[in-house]
């Protein structure tokens, strides 16, 4: 496996944050890493981030979206899936991978419950027409993703 920094930008391309992670697999437009949850403890939707958890994280260099698969330190459960909505992702030299938050978030728990998250982020963000038009395809591409990952 090769290791890769992950370079979160906003929706400027100003980058806010970075770590560390190992391609696990790549094909085609699809990049899999493994990463680490790399800050402290942190509650988030009646479960806790902890330090430590596992991120299965899939990047497209052609979607408008990325799906973090998140697993549990201790005994590896998945806790859910974390989709940032945002411009395709960006492999940069040989060791960089950059991609766009555009704010909006989808959050899927082990039960294929789903919840759209800081839609009002995204809106205040004023983006261009078709910016916009992709992110909520984007959007709607992977909560569809879901349903029928549930569905079966």
């Amino acid at each position: 496996m090769n290791e890769l920094t992950i370079y979160k930008c906003d929706a400027h391309g100003k980058v806010i944050w970075q770590y560390q992670g190992q391609v696990s697999s790549r094909e085609g437009s699809i990049i899999v890493v493994i990463s680490y949850f790399n800050r402290e403890d942190t509650p988030f939707q009646g479960i806790v981030f902890k330090t430590n958890d596992r991120f299965i994280e899939t990047f497209y260099t052609d979607r408008w979206y990325n799906m973090f698969e998140i697993h549990d330190r201790e005994d590896g459960h998945i806790k859910g899936w974390y989709c940032n909505i945002g411009r395709p992702a960006e492999l940069k030299g040989k060791s960089g991978l950059f991609y766009e938050d555009l704010a909006l978030d989808l959050w899927v728990t082990p039960d294929g419950t789903q919840q759209v998250l800081d839609e009002d982020e995204f809106y205040a963000l004023k983006l261009d027409n078709d910016t916009q038009a992709q992110a909520l395809a984007g959007l709607a591409q992977v909560q569809e993703f879901f349903y029928c990952k549930f569905k079966a």
